[in-house]
């Protein structure tokens, strides 16, 4: 009996976050809780199964795209940094778009993002290439049992919100329903669209698992390469670094050292070269009028603190 409730209790974990892990060694990875996490990166190999389709491949980079600037915008510039304002049936809808991408809820983002802020590059900050090596710091952290919990006190703004508590309580729902919908779409687009040769299950690896395995470690990238590859045009207290191919992949997240300079700017590529298209679709929103009071690094500290492209 009693192992029957371990095993319940174990898979009761990927199901819903407050079922956390005595555990608390920071270097400590469940390996039972990460199974799906694992899973997701096995089953890009279905690829060799489905097959290619050109249609496959477009939506495949649609998705990646579309989710990408759900992190980049909403969990990462609004939930963790509130670079602009936005009504609370937007703030819930970024959310559930956010969940799509798979990294969790958007309370557990932006609480781990604002600590990273407090503690860049020191030993608290959990994804530090400088304090935890490259591999910890790209991928390693994420796993941890130590990280696994929500900080609420670094979210307290947001955690008032029922809604936003139950997506980052129950953050692998919207997945769920995400992949499924692929499914539906790719059967669908089989009986109806034929010329377009592709199915559900092809839809399904190609749209949502390489989408999202290829979104994790652009992700991640910017934790642990854009703070030891690239130039410093700021002189923070970390090592974040200024980087052209990073933010074409994150859509204008690899301008990390401006970031750090000031990370409230909804901007982050802080001059017109820098390409930024996460505020250019911040932009369309507010132009839109879904979004307000986009904030912008004003050029008396842009124009401070520089090191002149040190590499």
């Amino acid at each position: 009996m009693q192992t029957l409730k371990s095993l319940l209790t174990l898979l009761a974990s990927w199901f819903d976050n407050t079922v956390v892990s005595a555990e608390s060694d920071e270097h400590n990875i469940d390996w039972w809780r990460v199974i799906p996490f694992v899973l997701l990166h096995l089953a890009c190999f279905g690829l060799f199964w489905v097959g290619f389709s050109t249609f496959a491949l477009i939506f495949a980079i649609a998705l990646y795209a579309l989710r990408m600037f759900a992190i980049t915008g909403f969990y990462h510039r609004y939930f963790a940094h509130k670079a602009f304002q936005t009504s609370r049936l937007g703030q819930f809808i970024f959310a559930i778009l956010g969940a799509t991408a798979v990294q969790r809820g958007p309370l557990w983002w932006a609480a781990h993002h604002r600590n990273h802020h407090a503690h860049s590059d020191e030993l608290a900050d959990a994804h530090s290439p400088m304090q935890h090596g490259f591999f910890w710091s790209h991928i390693g952290w994420f796993l941890s049992t130590a990280n696994f919990g929500t900080r609420l006190d670094r979210v307290k703004e947001l955690a008032k919100f029922p809604e936003l508590r139950f997506l980052d309580r129950f953050d692998i729902i919207v997945p769920i329903v995400f992949a499924l919908s692929i499914f539906g779409l790719g059967e669908l687009l089989a009986n109806t669209a034929p010329h377009l040769e592709t199915n559900g299950w092809q839809l399904l690896i190609w749209g949502f698992f390489i989408s999202t395995v290829a979104l994790y470690h652009a992700t991640f990238s910017v934790n642990s390469l854009a703070h030891v590859w690239g130039k410093r045009r700021y002189a923070t207290r970390d090592q974040s670094r200024n980087n052209f191919v990073i933010a074409l992949f994150t859509l204008g997240e690899g301008w990390h050292n401006n970031h750090h300079h000031y990370p409230g700017s909804a901007k982050q590529g802080f001059y017109w070269w820098e390409l930024d298209f996460t505020y250019y679709g911040l932009r369309l929103l507010a132009a839109l009028g879904l979004i307000w009071g986009l904030r912008t690094v004003p050029i008396k500290i842009r124009e401070s603190k520089k090191e002149i492209n040190k590499p």
